[in-house]
């Protein structure tokens, strides 16, 4: 800078103060608790918070990277750290945002956010239109991506979904079979079911269900290819004989026939799109027997409506909404189905990504010799934001389980546990078909 002319050099001072001066009012208003410190692109160091707990410290490195976080940050700051203009100096990118979200609930944005929000709130619908074409596309856009990269992070099972903690210390290969156990006793399979998994994923759920159905069928949808091409080789090896048939197809929902005694839908709903509900619902009212049972797993807004960030939506989940349970409720009546359960599972998810956030960092050279570093920061990003985003703020995991008459369950709650019971007592003694499952690569 020293050698500009003095008029540039006045001129430059001015903007660089005045981006500190707007970012220290900013986050003064947000940051109370912890230690915060934020190196400027102009070179002061801001401190923010208490001064307890472990420093974070982070540094700018230009000037527009500033203003950029400070007009909006839901849009620009994972952008910014996936191109290195924005820094974690000390601590983590996980330590920060925990402390921003953590903070953000005892403050008010500032007005500018506010107004930004508020339009992508009532612009949200219009969003997420999602046809079948462009719903393959944007399943391929995160879920066809090298099958090497799950295998690194993931349960052997490549359960990608939230996991059931029964308690916070359980390992996350305990936790997600508890998590198929717990589905599987709310579905109450019986033997000769048919059984239908919208969403399928690697196929781990469809060939637990199996084990639940003897002489029955179970068929896993999917619209990612690699999903589809593995969870299709697992069957054969795994099954070994298991009492219901499995079978994997490449199909969108909305064009399956027939009818099937359970339905079940795990981490797929966020990509349905908020102008499909109904469409969802009434397609799933028409393939559930009148006597059927199912239930939807599905990440959901204890609050009210919001809207996706517009980094999530461009980066990881293209078309992805996250619902509130009051938008979900309406389309469920109006397919005239009955809601007979809803569970909320609060913090399962914040620690899932825990234990993926942690296992990502682990393998991240790993990762860059798949892609490259700017991918490894933008998949960084996205873990360490939804795991704080779940510890923080307003993201759940909901369990609906719905039919289409009240009698088709018992009066109480108490099969469920009797069912996982019973289930875990069955895995001690013979194993289980997912633990067989697990030794099959075809990453």
């Amino acid at each position: 800078m020293s050698g500009l002319p003095a008029e540039d050099r006045r001129q430059n001072t001015m903007a660089f103060s005045l981006a500190d001066w707007s970012l220290k009012r900013a986050l003064s208003s947000i940051v109370s608790r912890g230690s915060l410190i934020v190196m400027t692109a102009g070179g002061r160091a801001l401190t923010f918070g208490d001064g307890t707990g472990e420093p974070v410290c982070v540094r700018f490195t230009d000037n527009r990277a500033q203003w950029a976080f400070l007009i909006d940050a839901d849009a620009r700051l994972g952008e910014l750290y996936m191109d290195g203009r924005f820094l974690v100096e000390h601590g983590s990118l996980y330590d920060f945002v925990a402390m921003m979200l953590r903070e953000a609930q005892n403050s008010t944005h500032p007005l500018i956010a506010r107004i930004i929000d508020q339009i992508r709130t009532k612009l949200r619908i219009f969003r997420h239109r999602n046809l079948p074409r462009r719903s393959k596309t944007n399943v391929a856009h995160h879920y066809d991506l090298d099958g090497r990269l799950y295998e690194l992070f993931l349960d052997p099972d490549r359960q990608y979904s939230c996991a059931y903690f029964e308690h916070p210390d359980q390992s996350l290969e305990d936790a997600q079979l508890a998590k198929k156990r717990h589905l599987a006793a709310k579905l109450l399979i019986e033997p000769d079911n048919s059984i239908l998994d919208i969403g399928c994923g690697w196929g781990g759920l469809a060939l637990h269900l199996a084990e639940q159905a003897p002489g029955g069928y179970v068929l896993g949808v999917t619209l990612s290819e690699e999903q589809h091409d593995y969870a299709s080789k697992r069957v054969p090896a795994s099954l070994n004989g298991a009492p219901a048939e499995v079978q994997f197809a490449l199909r969108d929902y909305r064009s399956l026939t027939g009818r099937f005694d359970r339905i079940v839908s795990v981490g797929m709903f966020e990509h349905v799109g908020l102008s499909s509900y109904r469409t969802f619902f009434r397609k799933c009212a028409e393939l559930l027997e009148d006597d059927g049972v199912m239930v939807l797993h599905t990440i959901g807004c204890s609050a009210t409506p919001g809207f996706t960030t517009p980094w999530l939506d461009k980066y990881i989940f293209p078309g992805g909404y996250i619902p509130a349970l009051s938008e979900i409720v309406p389309e469920i009546e109006a397919a005239g189905l009955t809601i007979t359960d809803v569970e909320v599972l609060r913090l399962h998810y914040a620690y899932t990504l825990e234990s993926w956030r942690e296992r990502f960092m682990a393998r991240w050279d790993e990762v860059a010799k798949l892609y490259d570093e700017r991918f490894c920061r933008m998949w960084e990003y996205y873990l360490s934001t939804a795991e704080a985003a779940f510890r923080y703020e307003d993201l759940v995991v909901f369990q609906i389980q719905i039919t289409k008459r009240n009698d088709v369950l018992p009066l109480t709650r108490n099969y469920i546990a009797d069912h996982e019971a019973r289930s875990a007592s069955k895995v001690d003694v013979e194993g289980s078909v997912e633990g067989k499952a697990d030794h099959i690569l075809v990453g």
